[in-house]
């Protein structure tokens, strides 16, 4: 996942009891868009959108599972509006909700801080920093937000952010997965690519040099590269540190923001269109 804590879920999923088979999940699983795995608990988390992914319904909530694919609380945490992407971080499972970013305490499942993004649009998704900051996408914006000592900040923005969606934190760099620029009627997409910002200049070095698609998922997959999904098309991509890129599995549309254990090399895919969580074996095909 995002630098320590990389090595922690990498460990976790390494040296849990059992080895995760695959399995699919239905239940409770309404427009179901991030996965992410805690690695203190061993507890997996889905955030459900529950209707328009922008609007302040408050239709929006957080499931539990185990990682067996066992629903232990589909309405874990709810009255969230549109919550996309998460990421756990010491205990608290922060969430990026439209335009506020919400921290959840994961033993208790109480929201215990909310901090609004200004001027956001469609927060995303999220990556924690080495220092523990908070990084999250405004994928209508073209901008991504940093969470730092409680106050939240423009820390990039503009076009050449290619309006981005899944965000890593790894080796001082954030890494950013762009979907590319949505036209006014969303039916055309300019497709994003694969880069990186430095945390400390806030230099872009370029992954995927040429247009992409339109990414959602994105995470490590343990050796230098990443494996990351393509909602439009449905792909599951793997993109090496070089920039060469294959395709790994192809599904409907709806493909998005995923968990990955590299050690088991274990996908844990939410279709979002057709409500339900998947996993799949990816050892064969990341030989």
């Amino acid at each position: 996942m995002r630098g320590a804590l990389a090595a922690l879920l990498l460990l976790s999923a390494c040296s849990g009891p059992a080895p995760v088979r695959p399995w699919e999940a239905t239940e409770g699983m309404d427009a179901p868009e991030s996965a992410t795995l805690d690695p203190d608990s061993g507890l997996l988390f889905v955030s459900q959108v529950g209707g328009d992914a922008a609007a302040k319904d408050g239709n929006g909530r957080i499931s539990k599972l185990a990682l067996d694919g066992r629903v232990l609380a589909a309405n874990w945490v709810t009255g969230l509006n549109g919550p996309k992407g998460m990421r756990p971080f010491k205990g608290t499972l922060w969430v990026a909700d439209i335009d506020r970013i919400v921290g959840i305490d994961i033993a208790s499942g109480k929201i215990t801080q909310r901090f609004a993004a200004g001027g956001a649009k469609f927060l995303n998704d999220v990556a924690i920093g080495p220092d523990g900051s908070v990084y999250v996408s405004d994928t209508f914006g073209s901008r991504i937000y940093q969470l730092k000592g409680g106050k939240v900040s423009v820390f990039a923005e503009g076009e050449e952010m290619e309006y981005p969606n899944g965000l890593l934190c790894e080796d001082g760099v954030l890494v950013v997965a762009g979907w590319g620029k949505p036209e006014a009627d969303f039916t055309t997409r300019v497709p994003g690519r694969l880069f990186k910002l430095d945390l400390s200049t806030k230099k872009k070095t370029l992954v995927t040099p040429q247009p992409t698609g339109n990414l959602d998922g994105l995470e490590s997959d343990g050796r230098g590269g990443y494996v990351v999904s393509d909602w439009i098309a449905g792909k599951v991509l793997h993109i090496a540190a070089d920039g060469k890129i294959r395709v790994l599995m192809q599904h409907k549309a709806g493909a998005a923001d995923h968990a990955y254990l590299p050690c088991q090399k274990i996908l844990i895919l939410p279709h979002m269109l057709e409500n339900r969580v998947a996993t799949y074996d990816l050892s064969r095909l990341m030989e």
